[in-house]
């Protein structure tokens, strides 16, 4: 396995199928950038209307070579999208070389990894998409966030320990090293006390995101969220209760605060030796986290064996559960912890 490439089967040609995919497969880059003129399928993704191209290729005097990390040993053998001339678009971008399956099935048929790509999704249909997958046995890549609800990710955890399948699901903010350098930053305040996360909305594909940065910078171990709402804008807060190596006052994401050209979200964390307020982490050092994503997939696959970071996903979705219910209610929500998920952990047998 480590001498041969990792056969992928794609399932979702969206923006994150195309912004993936460029990475671990060789690729056409004028058909990255213009890849059709229709322009009905032009409004279905930004990747058809130049947007992955815009930041992967940042050398206009030299406009084929690729600036965004590339992580070798994969290639790209079978793509599936509910619209099948996306899937055929993204197919000439790889060389006409990937099958286009006629169902989302058929994509877990002779690969060596399924990859559910989804940019703007809620992963309702997650669990669906990875179940053929999982139950052939197939190491499975399954794109933020893991499920749209905890309900459905315990059962696609449930499912993969059944038929002993690795499973990972990371954010991009989780991994991204930008994400990490404001982590290092910390010890510039003292003990933190608080902090903040902005995020673009409360749709899940933003919120888990923010999730994700908070666990990054601040630490895992959420117990509780209370919400605040105004009419354009949403606070999180997010308790971790008495923990004394977490935010003594937690964190607050501040949701729907701003419209973002480059779906930019920002950290803040404040201590007794001061403040501080991280770059923004955006489209632009995006591929960065992407790139490690696809490090640990590479891992994954060979070895059989997940990545802890992938047990995070599991508490950000319980947390995304919980701010939902605390919105409807107007009231504090416990967070379900690990320990009362009753599924497998990494590395424990099914």
């Amino acid at each position: 396995m480590r001498g041969a490439p990792i056969r992928v089967g794609l399932i979702r040609c969206d923006t994150h199928g195309m912004w993936f995919g460029p990475q671990m497969e060789d690729h056409d880059p004028r058909l990255l950038e213009r890849a059709t003129e229709d322009p009905e399928l032009q409004q279905y993704e930004t990747w058809l209307r130049r947007g992955v191209h815009y930041f992967f290729y940042t050398h206009y005097s030299a406009p084929e070579r690729m600036t965004a990390p590339r992580v070798e040993g994969f290639r790209i053998v079978k793509l599936w999208d509910e619209r099948r001339a996306a899937a055929e678009v993204a197919a000439k971008v790889f060389h006409g070389r990937p099958v286009v399956c006629e169902s989302f099935d058929q994509v877990s048929d002779d690969v060596d990894l399924v990859f559910i790509a989804d940019c703007n999704g809620d992963g309702r249909d997650h669990l669906e998409l990875a179940r053929p997958g999982l139950r052939k046995g197939v190491p499975t890549f399954v794109d933020k966030p893991l499920a749209h609800c905890l309900e459905d990710a315990l059962a696609m955890v449930r499912l993969a320990a059944a038929h002993t399948t690795p499973l990972l699901s990371l954010s991009i903010l989780q991994t991204n090293p930008a994400t990490a350098r404001i982590a290092r930053r910390l010890e510039e305040v003292g003990r933190v006390s608080f902090g903040t996360v902005t995020s673009f909305s409360m749709h899940p594909a933003a919120l888990i995101h923010a999730i994700s940065i908070v666990h990054h910078v601040f630490g895992t171990g959420i117990q509780a969220v209370r919400s605040v709402s105004a009419p354009q804008h949403t606070a999180l807060h997010l308790d971790y209760g008495s923990r004394d190596d977490r935010p003594v006052h937690g964190v607050v994401i501040n949701c729907g605060v701003a419209k973002f050209r480059f779906t930019e979200m920002f950290v803040s964390a404040f201590g007794p030796e001061g403040a501080i307020q991280g770059l923004a982490l955006n489209d632009w050092n995006a591929s960065e986290g992407s790139a490690l994503i696809l490090e640990h997939v590479k891992e994954m696959v060979q070895s059989r064996e997940v990545s802890p970071l992938g047990d995070q996903m599991l508490e950000a979705v319980a947390v995304m559960d919980a701010a939902r219910e605390a919105v409807s209610s107007g009231k504090e929500v416990a967070v379900m912890s690990r320990s009362e998920f009753d599924v497998p952990g990494p590395g424990d047998p099914p």
